[in-house]
């Protein structure tokens, strides 16, 4: 495809950080002031959420489409829809009320409000996107991770973006960094999404922020596939998932199957617990249940959807876990009542603690990579970024850096905007 012009002056240039759990946009100002768009109300931040909701033949986004969801108003949640990119999923249609989409259409209509949102605040139609991508969509399939970026923009093209450039995450967190310190100085930006976490080392001096090539003081790169969701869906297997049976024992002696409750722990696997395949084969598990108190309780979970509501609630526990420190209770009186199992603070770090690792050594790796023996600064972004184990075992493993808490929904999206104004070269 040929390049297209430099960019006129009175052009924005959105920067999308569409997210697995949450999207942000901004853009640059004439003036160089950055506006981060309030997407969802007064927050920037917006849960990468649709809901079709089948009584009013509506459709909903962000919070809204959540609250609907979660308040039992009939219709079909499609959430973490960032976690197909790359896969044959894509293409594949699913049912949505009484009509048959693709899943990539799901994905336009996502882009189409974050659009219309966007130059609802920017006062013009927008036309230029700066897209934010993982370091890896896909770990070790550079085929998939090509097929990811393009599907990617594809979508954003669909939506009504006629020029796209792409940033890797963790640099567009830098960039954002950048505008606030003064001097030189090397950091790790750590970038913990709702599916990937992404890592940066990179030479910092707010002087060299106007240029459009910064390759030159990136020295290092890496990223693992795991995030906020993987963390969710941990805590569920652990605290939820064996009142319904999972790692049960019993009849023969033999653990019922699991496949249904990692489908019922994973945001964008839910539905396929609900089809008349899945049905049936939960059903039939009555046999391999010896306690059918459990096999009652699936059932209900299933029956009812309960699936996100569940997962959600599990994210809200851990999250008011993180910030406290203290036990707090998983609600699933919607499931049954009273029943409220609780996550503390130690099984939180103890069931987590294999997928901090790996987070960890990613990082490590980075540094190790960039040749550098340490870093002046670990910058934090990305919306599980706070986690406290996370947060705890980072500067555990890097003592002689100073831990910077960056904008946890925002600082991609406003890194974006910023590699966006100083973009010279369009697709």
């Amino acid at each position: 495809m040929s390049a297209r012009p430099p960019l006129g002056r009175s052009e924005k240039v959105l920067g999308i950080d569409f997210g697995t759990s949450n999207s942000a946009a901004a853009f640059m100002q004439p003036d160089g002031a950055l506006q981060v768009v309030p997407l969802d109300g007064e927050r920037s931040e917006m849960p990468t959420a649709l809901f079709f909701c089948t009584e009013t033949h509506s459709l909903m986004f962000g919070s809204e489409a959540m609250r609907a969801y979660l308040s039992g108003t009939e219709g079909r949640l499609l959430r973490s829809l960032k976690s197909l990119l790359g896969s044959a999923l894509m293409e594949e249609h699913t049912a949505v009320g009484d009509r048959s989409m693709r899943y990539f259409d799901i994905v336009v209509l996502f882009f189409k409000e974050l659009k219309r949102r966007s130059e609802a605040c920017a006062g013009q139609p927008l036309t230029h996107a700066m897209l934010g991508r993982p370091v890896h969509f896909v770990d070790d399939n550079p085929e998939r991770d090509a097929l990811a970026q393009e599907t990617l923009g594809r979508a954003a093209r669909e939506a009504g973006f006629t020029h796209i450039a792409y940033q890797l995450e963790p640099i567009a967190a830098a960039l954002d960094y950048e505008q606030r310190i003064a001097g030189e100085r090397t950091a790790l930006v750590v970038d913990i999404g709702g599916g990937t976490s992404d890592f940066t080392v990179i030479r910092l001096n707010p002087q060299r922020s106007v240029l459009s090539d910064r390759s030159g003081d990136i020295l290092a790169t890496t990223g693992v596939h795991i995030g906020g969701t993987d963390f969710d869906r941990l805590l569920d297997l652990s605290t939820v998932m064996p009142l319904l049976g999972y790692r049960h024992v019993g009849t023969g002696g033999r653990p019922v199957p699991n496949s249904v409750f990692f489908d019922l722990s994973t945001w964008h696997l839910i539905h396929q617990a609900y089809t008349r395949k899945g049905m049936h084969f939960a059903k039939e598990l009555w046999a391999d249940f010896a306690d059918r108190t459990l096999h009652q309780r699936l059932m209900t979970a299933l029956e009812g959807q309960y699936g996100h509501r569940m997962l959600a609630a599990v994210e809200s526990a851990k999250i008011a876990c993180s910030i406290t420190g203290e036990t707090h209770p998983v609600q699933l009186d919607f499931l049954e009542r009273a029943l409220a199992p609780s996550i503390t603070a130690g099984a939180m770090e103890l069931t987590l603690t294999d997928a901090i690792a790996q987070v960890v050594r990613c990082a490590q790796d980075c540094v190790q990579q960039s040749g550098l023996s340490q870093v002046d600064a670990v910058y934090l972004t990305g919306g599980s970024s706070a986690l406290r184990p996370l947060v705890a075992a980072l500067q555990a493993a890097m003592p002689e850096a100073t831990l910077v808490s960056g904008n946890q929904f925002g600082g991609v999206a406003a890194g974006l905007a910023v590699a966006g104004s100083a973009q010279q070269v369009w697709q």
